[in-house]
């Protein structure tokens, strides 16, 4: 009987470690599975860095505004008149001249070129610095310290460029700008995401959309409060609060245990997942630590791009990250492009982004709401609603005003919306080991696509075709990517290359 009752040899039996311990996607959901203050708070930090980056990323619309002016000389000028065709003195500004870049330095009759030069050369350093400065958070420096690096050195440049003397000085200020700030909003969204378990992780992303809305809001006010005043102090009033916070962020915020696990650092990781979650049983998580994948880098520069290496060198890696580039290119357009357009709906400029900020508070409850639902036809139905919207605007055109103010802000808010879930989507798409370097990958793809947006806004200006038209073509055209994408609603984080290609196989 006891023959009969002993297990065949052949059979495989589990280890002992298999036995008694979870594995390291168990431990790491366990130990992050807690939300509580602490952990708020820890979100609300982090997250107010968008607050400064938002305020960069759109302070143009009123650095850079062309404003108002009035006739001087009834006799040589109207209402009506040209500026260009009529002699300097026989008009003035609506207000001090130094109000804006445009009215100090003279540009009221520049081209497109010049005038659109400041913010395209934004995004043209933003472009620059997402490919230099993508991976350090996935190697050498982390996702904490490029974080507070990237908006210290932004803050302090926003400061220096009212020092600038002419356009082009300017321009150039802004590429150096662009360049320190563009691994802000990935940093955020990264270090949130791999802070919490996946319960949290559609949650906390709204922390930093809420932040960056938050910080968009803010400009009206003090570009309002400064309309009498010179361009300079609105880089002031928005440059010296975010020093403050690099200084509070490198005191309090702690670092990804995610980050930590795969640089090999486990008893930080540890130290972090038991002191704030609280296990009941640290040796389970000990035990799965030990044995967790580490991210093995060469030395030297090698290192710091390493995670491209990984990244471009996987087929199915590749192709994903081309398609989420390409939807990215469409998105980013009109989220980017409506905001600095609204110049050219006639309206009040203060009203009109304040309307567009608010715009962004129904897009964030939409977002919380979309949690449950698919990634996939989440983004493609609010990015075809804001390519329909843009292409209305084009069809109304000028004639009645309230109409076109109205469809610009549906489609503003549709493009949000489907802003905020394709960034959550591109965080579920890759593993902790290239997830930094991905999502600056994508966001690189948004601002080479708002390179061009300055100077259709600038030629939109007479024909409404070459902005709006444009934002809402290549928005639903860039829809058809997500063919070729995969549904990751639901599933947890994977840390390495390999573990992303196993669960993939299995949920496909």
């Amino acid at each position: 009987m006891a023959a009969i009752e002993e297990l065949p040899s052949c059979i495989p039996q589990p280890s002992s470690k298999e036995k008694l311990f979870p594995s390291i996607d168990d431990m790491m959901e366990k130990g992050l599975g807690r939300f509580g203050w602490l952990e708020v708070m820890q979100c609300i930090l982090v997250s107010f860095a968008s607050f400064f980056d938002a305020q960069q990323s759109f302070i143009t619309i009123y650095t850079e505004e062309y404003p108002t002016w009035h006739c001087t000389n009834s006799t040589l000028c109207n209402s009506d008149s040209n500026i260009c065709n009529i002699p300097k003195s026989s008009w003035s500004w609506d207000g001090p001249s130094h109000k804006t870049v445009i009215s100090q330095w003279s540009l009221e009759c520049a081209s497109s070129f010049v005038t659109g030069l400041p913010q395209s050369s934004f995004f043209i350093g933003c472009l620059f610095g997402s490919i230099l400065l993508a991976t350090l958070a996935d190697t050498s420096l982390g996702r904490k310290n490029t974080l507070v690096m990237s908006c210290l050195s932004m803050s302090i440049f926003s400061i220096l460029i009212v020092f600038s003397t002419n356009i082009w000085i300017y321009s150039a200020f802004k590429f150096v700008i662009g360049f320190l700030r563009s691994s802000i909003g990935t940093c955020v969204l990264v270090l949130l995401t791999e802070k919490v378990s996946t319960e949290w992780r559609f949650t906390v992303g709204i922390f930093e959309f809420v932040c960056f809305l938050l910080g968009y809001m803010s400009l009206p006010g003090v570009a309002y409060v400064n309309r009498f005043n010179s361009w300079r102090l609105v880089y002031v009033w928005t440059s010296v609060p975010a020093i403050c916070y690099s200084v509070l962020a490198y005191i309090f915020v702690t670092e990804s245990p995610r980050w930590l696990l795969m640089q090999g650092r486990h008893q930080e990781a540890m130290a972090l997942l038991t002191g704030v979650s609280s296990l009941e049983n640290g040796n389970d998580l000990t035990v799965a630590l030990i044995d967790a994948p580490v991210n093995k880098q060469k030395a030297s520069i090698f290192q710091l791009y390493s995670s491209i290496a990984e990244l471009f060198g996987i087929g199915w890696a590749l192709k994903r990250v081309v398609a989420v580039m390409v939807l990215g290119i469409g998105i980013g357009m009109v989220y980017f492009g409506m905001p600095l357009a609204v110049g050219n709906l006639g309206f009040n400029i203060y009203l009109a982004a304040v309307i567009n900020a608010l715009m962004e508070i129904p897009a964030c409850v939409a977002t919380y709401f979309l949690e449950n639902c698919k990634r996939k036809p989440s983004i493609l139905v609010f990015s075809v609603a804001s390519g329909v919207c843009c292409i209305m605007c084009v069809v109304v055109g000028s004639g009645i005003q309230e109409i076109r103010v109205g469809l610009a802000m549906t489609s503003f808010f549709c493009a949000c919306t489907a802003f905020n879930v394709f960034l959550i989507y591109i965080i579920e798409l890759f593993p902790t080991s290239v997830r930094n370097t991905t999502t600056s990958l994508v966001r690189q793809a948004v601002v080479f696509g708002n390179i061009f947006t300055p100077f259709l806004i600038s030629v939109g200006r007479k024909n409404d075709i070459y902005s709006y038209g444009v934002f809402g073509v290549v928005i639903m055209l860039s829809c058809f990517t997500l063919l070729g994408l995969p549904e990751t609603r639901g599933l947890a984080f994977s840390d390495t290359m390999d573990q992303q290609e196993k669960k993939d196989g299995m949920s496909g």
